[in-house]
């Protein structure tokens, strides 16, 4: 293939991933060092670098200085550019456009961007293991082989995926501490494709066993007009004592909109606490109502179910944990 293909993480959790898709853009952070076009050459980055952010961690230093340098002189034009969305589990993909640009007034976006020409976008479950596997790395920016790049532009033209035996290239820049936080990375990822897997109900009775993981006494309502509460719970079973929560659940239905969470909110009556949970996300509008709500609402996406699942497993009950099954690592300390 002619073309290469880059993986570039839209911030933490993919906090830009809309920015960089209605911007026609991706971007990088380390914004104190201005404008990229000042460095003529890895070593006039590596020098700012330091004096700019210090060199406590070589290894960190030589991560970041390889992807800053990456960003700035490999990647060319008519490359591939692939970005993630934990919240949606979507890849967009599309074409770089050989245009560097700092953006001064980026405050706290980033500010070393590129534009691209965005083709379209791959649900995650559509992806082979191996291509999970490489696309699960943590690192900011990373190029990616030959057998992920063509399997993605093989799903996206629509076509049958064809494995071949090309081996993952060598990056050489994770180490020790990159590999803890890429096992870590992987593993949430993983923990998410085994949620998305589950039915609609068994997600009902994966919430109510997190509610009870926590300390609540929590139940899937019967099935009829419940007007959108699918879980009931709170500390004495009963609703008799507060805080009285009330979850909607939506599983693989697509991001959710302003319009349901006002008619969630319509449900709620004093006393009451809402939790909606969508493994397809929120919309900007649909989190900015539930903001403004009166009465106390959470929106909890994929990404926010699975840090609740890890966080209170050890509390899970057994039906808990025969929905999702999980074992402990052990990672050696520093």
């Amino acid at each position: 293939m002619k073309n290469s293909g880059w993986m570039i993480r839209a911030g933490r959790g993919g906090k830009f991933f809309e920015g960089f898709e209605e911007g026609n853009y991706v971007a990088i952070g380390w914004n104190s060092l201005g404008s990229l076009k000042q460095y003529p050459d890895k070593e006039a980055i590596r020098e700012a670098y330091i004096k700019t952010y210090g060199n406590e961690k070589p290894s960190k230093t030589s991560n970041a200085v390889a992807m800053i340098r990456k960003f700035k002189f490999e990647i060319k034009k008519d490359d591939y550019i692939i970005t993630y969305s934990p919240e949606r589990r979507e890849y967009k993909i599309g074409l770089d456009l050989g245009s560097y640009v700092y953006k001064n007034d980026a405050e706290d976006e980033y500010a070393q961007t590129r534009k691209v020409k965005w083709l379209g976008v791959i649900h995650r479950d559509k992806l082979t293991q191996k291509s999970k596997n490489t696309l699960g790395s943590v690192l900011t920016l990373f190029a990616l082989n030959t057998e992920v790049l063509e399997e993605l532009i093989t799903i996206l033209d629509g076509k049958e995926i064809v494995t071949s035996s090309t081996s993952d290239e060598d990056e050489g820049e994770g180490e020790f501490e990159i590999l803890k936080d890429q096992a870590e990375s992987q593993s949430h990822e993983f923990i998410k494709d085994k949620i998305q897997s589950l039915l609609p109900e068994e997600l009902e009775e994966l919430t109510a066993a997190v509610l009870r993981a926590m300390g609540y006494k929590a139940k899937v309502s019967p099935k009829g007009p419940d007007r959108g509460v699918d879980v009931i719970a709170s500390p004495d079973g009963l609703g008799l004592t507060t805080p009285r929560i009330k979850a909607e659940v939506k599983h693989r239905g697509g991001s959710i909109g302003a319009p349901i969470i006002r008619g969630f909110i319509g449900a709620l009556r004093d006393g009451d606490s809402g939790l909606f949970v969508s493994t397809g996300g929120f919309t900007r509008e649909a989190r900015y109502e539930a903001e403004r709500a009166t009465l106390p609402l959470t929106l909890i996406d994929i990404d926010d179910l699975a840090n609740l699942i890890v966080d209170h497993y050890e509390s899970f009950d057994l039906s808990g944990r025969a929905l999702i099954p999980l074992v402990r690592i052990y990672w050696p300390a520093e």
